[in-house]
């Protein structure tokens, strides 16, 4: 073929290939964003979502965030929320563009290197569309795979144009494609080896192999060998660096945790399992539980590894492409096959990215050229190879439609794999999101039966029964167990200090704040909510400085923007009147209406002791002051003195009957310990003297749906709602129950 001819074919066999990818990926837009791993690296990442700042920048290549160090990862994704925001469709839609990157290179290099434009344009075409693939191109967090697939593409491109004339500046080129990779994903340690597998064949640089393209250049093996060493001393600097930051944050499984023998048949079936589910791709999952395999599957997988281990080493003077292929397939797996445990996974589809090319191209190039030169046999080969791309693509769109949101995409997980914990999980926090609360606690229950030491499902089983509004004390008992099992776990310290601050244990919730912001000082929650747990404890500038901090991080959390400029207009006017209720009781110590006025001032600024000191005073002048009583049992309550608070609350009622405050606070009190008839029976009570209440309608939705009362709980949601729109846990508590009645 003329060298205008072949041109011409490689760049129409570039458009079918590029055609090809986007027929496949065409959906691929219209999904979501999922809730695994998509709000680390993006949604809920704030160093991403700021774009591409000059500190952003600076702590991408400097965090170990995600337990891995892959800069160039977190700037392709702040770059994607510079250009996009949060539209999910762009996100999705540059990494399609780098897959198909990835597949045009590949064929160009394979046909640089071999000359065989047909068998190189089916390896690409196999890469571009299988389905093995998809977990890695329609799953924005991995987006570490479709870019690092980039860099090895163009470190082999710049590597063959330096096989073919060697100068500083080729080889440079190469080296540098090489470590931009190892930045978007360290999983490129093993390149060097494959160049090395590449100087066999097809490239023929050593002395006892024949280059496919006419190579006469052959070295000896040390002097190829040496020749890497720039690449593999950057293979050995992101080993170290990618091993420090696993380990680091506590991902790599000790072998107390998980002993060599396991691991070891873990690997060997995994082998077998990736060789499976390329040649056919059924049944994949985006988790993989880690289990135990019996002996006889072990031995199976070892035999069929083993098998054609021998077969491409008896082959390979003739068939060199398979033993590469082969040993392609089986060193670019080593660092995720589990010898060195990383995560709770036994294997993973991403992690088949870029070893399938070994597979492909041994079966690309099996066919005999000698036989494909008979035109019928070039005919079938030719319809066979249609049909099998014609196939894989079918399938990719069949397992591309899982990934349009979290429910589809692990209920899929569930009816492929068995004892899925994970999916169990991450399908009762999506259900949990959606507001379907029942359905969530079984999924939850179910992952922590099949798991019983799983924090995340502890967590989310915690924060579920919590907006049930499930008895507060199991709540802190699941929140607390999660923190046993892993003490750096971030969210379980910021829920069990929401939780505590319902329970009005107030300092404990701030000890819990304050270890969510060690463990991550960008959560702009942990800040806001700290801020309100300072401010009832009196500590109103430390309150707001936290306020603040939130909203540096996130300039669109209503709620601290809110909190802040009530403080600030608070603190404003408050010195003027503490000065002038203590100015009138300088005048009459047992003024008894100055001390309640003082104490609500302090009430209202955060200062509780100095408010519970006012009403005391109050209530050593008049001790029948029911409203004095009523207050005082709101600051106790703050601080976490739940039994003297409702002895207060119950006072006050004695003495005034008709304190709509007093009746709402001690319904939320009862409804809290669980004794929701009587808490109904006060929240009916406050209704009954101000039927304006919002929060009392609320608290008695909450008491009715706990007894079973459904439809009464409906009315009196749609009714707090009215009477205050903003009442957000009214909506949520109101879409939950209408959605399942």
């Amino acid at each position: 073929m003329s060298a205008s001819r072949q041109r011409r074919t490689s760049i129409l066999l570039c458009l079918c290939l590029a055609a090809l990818i986007a027929a496949v990926y065409w959906p691929v837009g219209r999904p979501g964003f999922l809730n695994y791993d998509d709000d680390h690296y993006v949604t809920a990442n704030p160093h991403v979502l700021g774009g591409l700042t000059v500190s952003d920048m600076a702590w991408a290549f400097t965090a170990r965030y995600e337990a891995n160090w892959h800069p160039l990862t977190w700037l392709s994704h702040a770059l994607d929320c510079e250009w996009f925001g949060m539209n999910a469709g762009g996100h999705h839609a540059v990494s399609v563009l780098l897959h198909t990157a990835s597949t045009l290179l590949l064929f160009l290099v394979l046909l640089r290197m071999t000359g065989a434009t047909w068998r190189s344009a089916c390896v690409a075409a196999l890469f571009g569309v299988h389905p093995l693939h998809v977990e890695s191109v329609a799953w924005v967090a991995e987006r570490k795979d479709v870019l690092s697939g980039l860099f090895w593409m163009l470190a082999m491109w710049g590597y063959v144009r330096y096989a073919e004339r060697p100068t500083r500046g080729r080889y440079a080129v190469a080296l540098g494609w090489y470590a931009m990779g190892l930045m978007a994903k360290p999983m490129l340690v093993t390149l060097p080896f494959v160049l090395l597998l590449l100087d066999y064949w097809p490239l023929g640089r050593t002395r006892w192999a024949h280059s496919v393209v006419g190579n006469k250049t052959q070295l000896p093996l040390g002097r190829l060998v040496w020749e890497k060493v720039p690449f593999f001393a950057l293979a050995a600097a992101s080993c170290g660096v990618t091993f420090w930051a696993q380990y680091t944050a506590g991902a790599v499984n000790s072998l107390g945790d998980l002993p060599v023998g396991p691991r070891l048949a873990n690997a060997i079936v995994s082998y077998a399992r990736y060789l499976e589910k390329t040649v056919w791709p059924a049944r994949l999952a985006v988790f993989y539980p880690y289990r135990q395999w019996p002996l006889p599957a072990v031995i199976a997988a070892a035999v069929i590894v083993a098998t054609v281990s021998a077969m491409a080493i008896w082959r390979v003077r003739r068939e060199p492409f398979l033993a590469v292929g082969w040993c392609w397939f089986l060193g670019t797996l080593v660092p995720v096959i589990g010898l060195v445990q990383v995560g709770l996974q036994s294997m993973a589809d991403r992690y088949a990215y870029l070893p399938s090319i070994g597979l492909f191209i041994m079966l690309c190039w099996s066919m005999p050229a000698r036989a494909l030169e008979r035109w019928n046999v070039k005919a079938i080969t030719g319809i066979a190879a249609a049909a099998a791309l014609a196939t894989c693509a079918a399938l990719s769109r069949v397992q591309l439609a899982y990934w349009k949101d979290s429910e589809t995409l692990f209920r899929h997980a569930l009816d492929v794999t068995r004892n899925n914990w994970l999916a169990h999980e991450r399908l009762g926090a999506d259900l949990m999101g959606q507001g379907r609360l029942p359905e969530a606690i079984g999924h939850l229950e179910q992952a922590l039966q099949i798991r019983p030491s799983f924090p995340e499902a502890l967590n989310n089983l915690a924060v579920a029964r919590m907006r049930q509004g499930g008895r507060l004390s199991e709540v802190i008992a699941h929140l607390e167990q999660a923190l046993q099992i892993d003490p750096d776990f971030t969210g379980a310290h910021y829920n069990l200090g929401d939780a505590l601050v319902q329970a009005g244990r107030l300092p404990e919730a701030v000890g819990h704040y304050e270890q969510a912001l060690r463990l991550d000082p960008d959560f702009a929650g942990a800040h806001s909510n700290l801020g309100i747990a300072l401010a009832r404890l009196g500590r109103m500038p430390e309150a707001m400085e936290h306020w603040g901090q939130a909203l540096r991080i996130n300039p669109d959390l209503a709620d601290a923007r809110n909190n802040l400029r009530l403080a600030s207009a608070q603190l404003g006017a408050v010195p003027e009147r503490i000065e002038r209720y203590q100015q009138a009781l300088r005048i009459n110590p047992d003024d008894a209406q100055a001390h309640n006025n003082l104490g609500t001032v302090f009430l209202q600024t955060g200062r509780i002791r100095e408010a519970i000191d006012q009403y005391e005073q109050v209530l050593r002048i008049k001790p029948d002051d029911a409203e004095a009583h009523s207050n005082l049992g709101i600051a106790l309550a703050s601080l976490g003195r739940m039994p003297e608070a409702m002895e207060h609350w119950d006072k006050a009622l004695r003495l005034n009957p008709d304190l709509a405050d007093a009746h709402n606070n001690l319904g939320v009190a009862l409804m809290r310990q669980g004794r929701a008839p009587e808490a109904i029976q006060h929240f009916h009570q406050a209704l009954r003297i101000k039927s304006d209440y919002a929060e009392a309608h609320y608290g008695l939705a909450l008491a009715l749906e706990m007894t079973g009362s459904a439809p009464e709980a409906i009315q009196h949601y749609e009714q707090a709602l009215k009477l205050r729109p903003d009442l957000a846990a009214a909506s949520n508590a109101l879409a939950r129950l209408q959605a399942h009645p």
